[in-house]
């Protein structure tokens, strides 16, 4: 039927109308098509409904194994608490030779520093007479400072006649064994080194 076929708008007054109001064989024929028309937009709304949902649900999947995949950063993990205390220990500059080889009267005992391999929140107690001041703070393989295995910068802190450092260090990726821990004030040239054991 022609009036079924245009996709146009028909006006009232075409005599087509009238027929098709009073033709039970036409009249159905329009309800059919209806029908049809409106299932299949359907049909498109549901598929296009589903694609979005496939391609959200493969987008959801690869970020979620990129995001596993990639490195904590520092504020995402969380810190082991330690406290190193330093008030009492002597300080090995970095021109001076290994603490064995050095004559004891030449130093303070020291004690053995050990931290843990993982990523730590260091609350560092200065020796006694370090200055107010920001300080760099490192765990290193030597008394160089080459290749630091970790470092971080922070201002000192007043605790009554004593001064402190709190730093992070992630040591996640360092091994067991003898290492050095360093301090350099901002306005020295030298680093302070102590023995360290990362256990």
């Amino acid at each position: 039927m022609g009036l079924a076929g245009r996709s146009k708008q028909i006006a009232l007054s075409d005599p087509r109308v009238d027929h098709a109001a009073n033709c039970p064989a036409c009249m159905g024929r329009l309800l059919d098509l209806r029908s049809a028309s409106q299932s299949r937009q359907r049909r498109l709304a549901l598929a296009a409904a589903l694609a979005c949902c496939c391609v959200l649900g493969v987008t959801f999947v690869v970020l979620s194994r990129r995001r596993a995949n990639m490195p904590q950063s520092p504020s995402e993990m969380a810190a082991t608490p330690v406290t190193v205390d330093l008030w009492n220990d002597g300080t090995l500059r970095n021109s001076q030779p290994n603490p064995a080889q050095t004559n004891p009267t030449q130093l303070n005992p020291m004690q053995s520093l050990s931290l843990p391999a993982a990523f730590v929140k260091a609350t560092i107690i200065l020796p006694r007479y370090s200055e107010a001041g920001r300080y760099t703070v490192a765990v290193t393989r030597d008394q160089t400072g080459n290749e630091p295995l970790a470092r971080a910068s922070t201002a000192a802190t007043g605790n009554g006649d004593r001064e402190e450092v709190s730093v992070r260090l992630n040591l996640r990726k360092s091994k067991p064994g003898s290492y050095f821990l360093s301090t350099t004030h901002e306005q020295d040239q030298a680093s302070y080194y102590y023995p360290l054991q990362i256990r």
